[in-house]
Order: structure tokens, then sequence, then C-alpha cells
């Protein structure tokens, strides 16, 4: 509070507040810096607004979850009929997603207790790290067979308007997670965020791994797309595992 000022019974709702308990249940409210290397920006949040961040994570983690459910499903099942070896793999990388969304709704839970919520945030970091290591070790192998076994991924309609989809869908999805992280604080989020970039560029790799295939017979193009995004998905897993926890992760 400005000045060290009290809270009316009016801001309160008819309940006076000390100076020590509006600084103790506005600490989250107040400034808090956020360093990258030497840089730091100060940010400081409105009453409520950590509260209303927190709401949207949860529904951002929640349509994440459920869009891909759908998409494992459907890729899975459009790859077996279409014998595609490839989007049955994008099928089995949506699993690995819902399991990071699953560790991400048990780290936002958490907010409920009282106290810091650091050790919580470093536990679903770690998790949301091991996710994307064992991504990185499936597009390998998978990228390594195809390579050695010349395999060419079929043209599947449903396959690919499901990737289509992911690829337009994720990025937004990304973003809105990633704008969410500095304002509670959490690491976890900013990782989840990284995983969910991730699935849009592995549905890029589809559909221009199958597209080139079908467009001039250059099967080996899926296959070494993928190998790129597993390099890329083994460095996110080795940021993720090292992370600091963000400046403000101790709000409660």
């Amino acid at each position: 509070m400005p000045g060290g000022a009290g809270v009316s019974p009016e801001m309160t709702g008819g309940a006076g507040v000390s100076p020590g308990q509006a600084d103790e249940a506005h600490d989250c409210d107040d400034q808090h810096d956020h360093g990258d290397g030497d840089a730091a920006t100060t940010l400081r949040l409105a009453p409520g607004e950590r509260s209303a961040a927190l709401g949207r994570a949860r529904l951002l983690n929640r349509i994440t979850l459920g869009w891909n459910v759908i998409e494992g499903v459907v890729a899975i099942t459009a790859g077996v009929a279409a014998g595609s070896v490839s989007l049955i793999g994008f099928g089995m990388d949506s699993g690995i997603e819902v399991s990071a969304s699953i560790v991400l709704a048990w780290r936002l839970r958490q907010e409920r207790r009282a106290g810091c919520m650091a050790e919580y945030d470093r536990r679903a970091v770690r998790l949301i790290a091991v996710a994307f290591a064992a991504l990185a070790a499936y597009v390998w192998v998978h990228a390594g067979y195809d390579l050695a076994t010349g395999a060419r991924p079929d043209a599947s309609v449903p396959g690919l308007v499901i990737a289509l989809l992911s690829f337009l869908l994720m990025p937004r999805l990304a973003r809105a997670k990633r704008a969410l992280a500095p304002t509670l604080g959490s690491r976890a989020v900013a990782a989840d965020a990284d995983q969910t970039n991730l699935c849009a560029l592995l549905s890029g790799v589809l559909l221009t791994g199958v597209g080139l295939n079908a467009v001039f017979g250059w099967w080996w193009a899926d296959p070494v797309a993928a190998l790129v995004i597993g390099t890329l998905a083994a460095a996110a897993a080795r940021r993720a595992w090292s992370a600091e926890s963000l400046a403000d992760t101790c709000c409660p």
C-alpha cells in the first residue's frame, strides 16, 4: 500500500484491515523484478490480477488437454487406417503432451495451498522436462527407423486435417500461456507453453513431410525434419530442467 496507509472498511467489504495485514495480503500485487541475464523488467500487478491469471491458465490448460486427447485419438485411428507410421507417431506425441497438461494442472492446483510455490513449481518443471526428453527420444528413434527402412508415410485426409488444425491452434495457445507465466511467476507455465509450441512444429513437420512426399516423392523429408524437431525438444528439456524459478514463484 502506498505510504503504508491502512485500508478502510469500505474497501474491504466492511472489515478493517491493519497496514501489516494489508501488506501481507497484497504481497503478490506489489512490484516483482523478472531478470533475464543482466536485463530486468518491473511488473506491477493490480489487485486480483494474479487470481485472474490463474483462472485463465487453468482454462487454457483444460483446452490444451481436451484438444490433445481428440488429436491423439483421431491421429492414431487415421494412421492405423492409412498404414501411416508418421500419423501414429503424431498421435503418440499427443499422449506425451497430455501428460504435461496433467502435470501443469497439478501445479496450478497447489495455488490453493498457503506458502511458497517454488518447490511445487520446480517439481512440475522437472516432470515437463522429462516429457520433453521422452518426446525427443521417441522422435529420434522413429525418424531414424524411417530413414533406415525408407518408409513412406501415406496421405490421410483426416490425419492431415487434424494436423492442420493443430498447426493453426497451438501457436495461439502457446502465446497465451507464455504471457501468463510472469504474472504467475511459474516456470512450469512457461515450460508447458514451450511444449504447446513444439506441438505446432510437429504438426508443421507432418504437413510438410507428407506434402513433399506426395508432390515430389521426397520420402526422406518427414524423418529429416523430425530429427530437427527432436533436437529442439532435447534443447527444451535441458532448458526446463536447469531453469531457475521466476522471481515471484513464492506468492501464495
